[in-house]
């Protein structure tokens, strides 16, 4: 067992962002997992024309859409579809960019050149700009998002796998084992990534918050995933087009509420994970 581990956990749970980012990400989480156990209504068929526009009641606690659907179990569902939109896009984003920053900051040279051009490609778009054209040329569906999402997210690790290999590089341990004769694979698997996963891990939970504003932004555009399957960027598009937003508020308060929750969740889950990983921030 790693000595370090006890104190890690002890350092995040000593972070109030930690801990309340921890219990927002569980909650989020559980209850992403039970909509289809728990959920009242079901959130594509259910409809009741004469409750329309409904206020929150004790029937609907988050009140009605203009389809007479219940807000509550079209939100609850949306949190799953954003959850894995960002899960899956920050997974491929960070797998590609993990395997590209490696290889860019261990072997250098013309590699290095390469990934640098295409990371600078990349990042010269904004992120949503860049996402907006990749579904476009893909077709809006569940699928292209997670992909455009996850493009958004490669030169980011790139660039911060790079320049932490380009830092363990010139440590004692690696040229220990360089000089030991263990090939350019096992140091990059033995003792290279080992010691950058501290810092991955944390940007890769703070990109799940981005990775939720870029879906619920494509969403919002109509880009996103597409009816019946429920999307809050899409339930906020649905109250404006409707001319409903005002007067039916709690159609895009909830919705946004959501979005702004998962968001936070992450944030704070990082910065906690960053408090705890980071062995500079342990009290003497």
């Amino acid at each position: 067992m790693n000595p370090l581990a006890p104190r890690s956990f002890q350092r995040f749970w000593q972070s109030t962002a930690g801990r309340i980012g921890l219990i927002l990400t569980i909650t989020l989480i559980v209850l992403a997992l039970l909509a289809p156990v728990l959920h009242p209504y079901n959130a594509t068929t259910d409809r009741d024309y004469l409750a329309r526009l409904l206020p929150p009641t004790g029937k609907h606690w988050f009140g009605t859409d203009s389809l007479g659907r219940d807000v509550l179990t079209l939100v609850w569902y949306g949190i799953r579809t954003s959850l894995l939109i960002s899960v899956i896009s920050v997974a491929l984003g960070l797998t590609i960019g993990l395997v590209l920053g490696l290889l860019s900051g261990y072997f250098r040279g013309w590699l290095e050149v390469i990934i640098g051009w295409l990371t600078d490609i990349l990042l010269s778009f904004p992120s949503i700009l860049l996402a907006i054209a990749i579904v476009t040329v893909a077709r809006p569906n569940l699928q292209s998002v997670m992909v455009a999402v996850g493009v958004v997210q490669i030169p980011i690790f790139t660039r911060l796998t790079r320049a932490i290999v380009l830092s363990l590089r010139e440590q004692e341990f690696v040229q220990a084992a360089q000089a030991l004769g263990a090939t350019s694979s096992r140091i990059i698997r033995d003792h290279i990534l080992p010691a950058s996963l501290a810092q991955i891990v944390v940007q890769a939970t703070l990109s799940i918050g981005t990775a939720t504003l870029e879906a619920a932004g494509l969403g919002f555009l109509g880009l996103g995933a597409q009816p019946p399957r429920p999307e809050l960027g899409a339930m906020l598009a649905d109250a404006f087009k409707g001319g409903y937003a005002l007067s039916s508020p709690w159609t895009t308060l909830f919705p946004g509420l959501l979005i702004t929750l998962m968001v936070l969740a992450f944030n704070l889950l990082g910065d906690g994970l960053r408090d705890g990983l980071d062995p500079r921030s342990e009290r003497t």
